[in-house]
């Protein structure tokens, strides 16, 4: 019996320092990232707007939960852009209305589902296009491309960095 105890403190203290490194891992990767994001939208693309708040849910995923099926390369960016140019199309047909707001997230959902690119932050990205105000707005069909497309790129680039970086990590586990 105190073999076994022994043993599963010393399995214990693995487990809590594993879970230490990866979430200091993962805090790595998120301000790298959107210190990435940040950076170039304050010194390159001053004029335009880099930073969304799908950005906070995506870094949750590539960073904090790089082998999650939503994290995948193929999903974040297609799902993130295709949900932004619906979100877009929404918006230009029927204006920051009720009708904009569900078509534009539950149409995300299914081209996602779809084209087997479901990340959840892209119905964010859709729903930002109908309710994120003028500034938003006014990108029209730009802002799939840019901020979603830049953005998401730039991150990706950040958590294939940092993710293979880690002994333990790896990433992506499929493109």
């Amino acid at each position: 019996m105190k073999t076994y105890l022994g043993k599963m403190r010393g399995e214990r203290a693995r487990h809590v320092n594993a879970d230490w490194q990866d979430a200091l891992w993962s805090w790595l990767g998120a301000f790298s990232g959107m210190g990435a994001i940040c950076w170039l939208n304050d010194h390159w693309l001053s004029q335009h707007l880099l930073v969304v708040a799908s950005f906070g849910a995506t870094s949750v995923l590539i960073y904090a939960a790089p082998e999650s099926p939503f994290a995948q390369p193929r999903n974040v960016l297609f799902g993130s852009v295709l949900s932004a140019m619906i979100g877009v199309g929404c918006f230009q047909l029927f204006g920051a209305t009720p009708l904009a707001i569900s078509l534009a997230v539950s149409l995300s959902i299914l081209v996602m589902q779809l084209t087997h690119t479901v990340h959840p932050p892209g119905a964010a990205a859709a729903l930002i296009a109908v309710i994120g105000g003028p500034e938003i707005q006014q990108m029209g069909w730009w802002y799939p491309l840019m901020p979603i497309g830049i953005g998401s790129s730039v991150m990706l680039l950040i958590a294939i960095l940092v993710n293979n970086l880690a002994r333990h990590r790896r990433y992506p586990r499929f493109w």
